[in-house]
């Protein structure tokens, strides 16, 4: 990897200013995931819309995060996480994990698999991953995972769009 690949992105020389970029993000539809981790004494876990595929050979997975999340502490010592892809039912799930100051395993719904690592139920897939790296941009971190286990179930994903949620219909052409 080179130098520049490690430099952090920390300014732009582009015209747009940060509401002008929130607002086409905010029009771009996302689907949603749950990252979950255990830091060693609790399950952590938060609400992420940045999950992108990398690569199929060998299967990498990114997403990014802020340092600023209550969740960064421990995602920056953890070695594993679980990517949950939430159903188009766990609207409410979705909000919880984004909530701040709430205890968002309370309300129970989830296993620990094997390696500690809690995993939600009722998604509509999951991936768990080894982080593999954690690259600086700007106030945030890229997290490469590479995926060591995954399993689907085919339910129907949900979608975030201009601060809603929604469901995807079929469309034939």
């Amino acid at each position: 990897m080179s130098a520049e690949a490690l430099s952090p992105v920390t300014s732009t020389t582009s015209g747009i200013d940060a509401e002008q970029f929130r607002a086409i993000f905010r029009a771009h539809p996302a689907g949603v995931a749950v990252v979950t981790l255990h830091d060693g004494h609790r399950p952590v876990g938060f609400t992420a819309t940045s999950v992108i595929s990398v690569s199929a050979e060998p299967p990498l997975v990114a997403f990014s995060v802020s340092t600023g999340s209550s969740s960064w502490p421990a995602l920056s010592a953890s070695r594993q996480v679980v990517i949950n892809f939430l159903a188009d039912d766990q609207a409410s799930l979705s909000a919880r994990f984004a909530a701040s100051g709430v205890d968002r395993f309370a309300d129970g719904g989830w296993r620990p698999l094997p390696s500690g690592v809690p995993v939600l139920d009722g998604c509509s897939g999951w991936i768990e991953a080894a982080i593999h790296s954690r690259l600086p941009a700007a106030d945030s971190r890229i997290v490469l995972v590479e995926a060591m286990a995954a399993w689907g179930t085919g339910r129907q994903p949900l979608v975030y769009r201009d601060r809603s949620y929604h469901k995807l219909i079929e469309y034939e052409i």
